[in-house]
């Protein structure tokens, strides 16, 4: 992301309320452990002890600090959803460039592959595994990544069919560029901006769907200390404290609003970049036929050409 497109997102009322919330939530994720004012795991007062008493949040089914448990409870769900979408952004965009700039059978083969994922409900995915396997964080991830891939693999490869048809690639493929450089060089510059938008959003579905495994009780195992855990443990006595369940439903609304806020954001963004560049084509020199000569790529401007 250049500035440019930094400045123009943050001149977006919602781009800039949108940093605010993330960073606001990745505070309280990152450094709650270090400020909170308990144990997480201690029992200390009465079981579902409104706010007050010594507790800012009151106490949750345990008798438990939920301020404390609140601060601590963060990490696992960034940690958890930023590695499953970054995993799955790895294979996703190497399947989606082979199957785009491929094509043929090869594309065939590899798309019908990620459309037997796609007939699976992500629920029921995560679901298979975690009854298969033991609970633990890595069958989260795993799960999150299966889920995750094919939705990734098929936009990389729109965009790349896209590209991989303009004439600087086949000038590339003329000079005898490898396959690495090409994608490298060519094809993933006139991309990202696409891969950018979408990463927040998968974002934003992992954290949806590993808060969902852990409030049915399928993710991490108690005493451990997570928001979507907090929500199912505390639903019992949430009309003796609905602090221990409305404080963590929060914390994941702010965070999720606010990814969504920073993609909307870029999209109109790099929107205006490309406005800018269709402004630059109708200035552009012209064949004697009377049409535009085609523009080299501008990475960085979200540029599809």
């Amino acid at each position: 992301m250049n500035r440019t497109v930094l400045r123009r997102m943050l001149r977006e009322p919602s781009g800039l309320l949108g940093l605010v919330l993330l960073v606001l939530v990745l505070l309280v994720a990152l450094a709650g452990p270090y400020i909170a004012p308990n144990s997480p795991t201690d029992t200390l007062g009465t079981v579902g002890a409104p706010p007050g008493g010594g507790f800012a949040l009151g106490t949750d089914y345990l008798g438990r600090d939920v301020l404390s448990r609140l601060l601590n409870g963060g990490r696992s769900v960034i940690f958890i959803g930023l590695t499953a979408t970054i995993l799955a952004y790895i294979i996703g965009v190497i399947a989606g460039l082979y199957a785009g700039y491929r094509s043929g059978i090869r594309d065939t083969v590899t798309m019908r592959s990620v459309d037997v994922i796609l007939a699976f409900p992500p629920l029921l995915i995560l679901l298979l595994l975690v009854g298969g396997f033991r609970q633990h964080v890595w069958v989260l991830v795993v799960g999150v990544v299966i889920v995750q891939t094919p939705g990734i693999a098929r936009i990389t490869r729109t965009a790349t069919l896209s590209v991989s048809k303009t004439s600087y690639v086949e000038a590339a493929q003329t000079r005898g560029d490898s396959t690495r450089t090409i994608w490298r060089k060519d094809i993933i510059p006139n991309i990202q901006a696409v891969l950018l938008a979408d990463f927040g959003i998968r974002f934003a579905v992992s954290i949806v769907l590993i808060a969902s495994m852990n409030y049915l009780g399928l993710g991490l195992a108690p005493p451990a200390s997570d928001w979507g855990l907090m929500m199912s443990e505390n639903q019992s006595i949430i009309s003796l404290n609905p602090m221990a369940v409305l404080g963590p439903a929060i914390m994941l609304a702010l965070l999720t609003v606010s990814i969504n806020l920073i993609a909307d954001a870029y999209l109109r963004a790099i929107s205006g970049g490309q406005d800018n560049i269709v402004k630059r084509l109708r200035r552009a020199p012209r064949t004697p036929a009377g049409l535009p000569l085609e523009p080299a790529p501008v990475p960085g401007e979200g540029s599809l050409t």
